[in-house]
């Protein structure tokens, strides 16, 4: 199974927002991340900045690309 590692970059800090997540949907709201046994969380307002298959991250930001 391939799970990925969520982290959010704000201006060049990273910080892990959720691992293991299993489902990512962009809404009007934000970003939706589900994972197996935890109830969904939105991140308001993000945005997917980079998806890193191999490294089997997702970077979100909430500033412009």
């Amino acid at each position: 199974m391939c799970q990925m590692n969520v982290i959010m970059d704000n201006n060049g800090q990273q910080d892990t927002v959720l691992e293991d997540v299993t489902k990512l949907e962009t809404t009007p709201d934000g970003v939706l991340l589900s994972t197996f046994f935890d109830e969904p969380k939105l991140i308001p307002k993000a945005r997917v900045k980079k998806i890193d298959f191999l490294g089997n991250t997702v970077t979100l930001c909430t500033s412009n690309i």
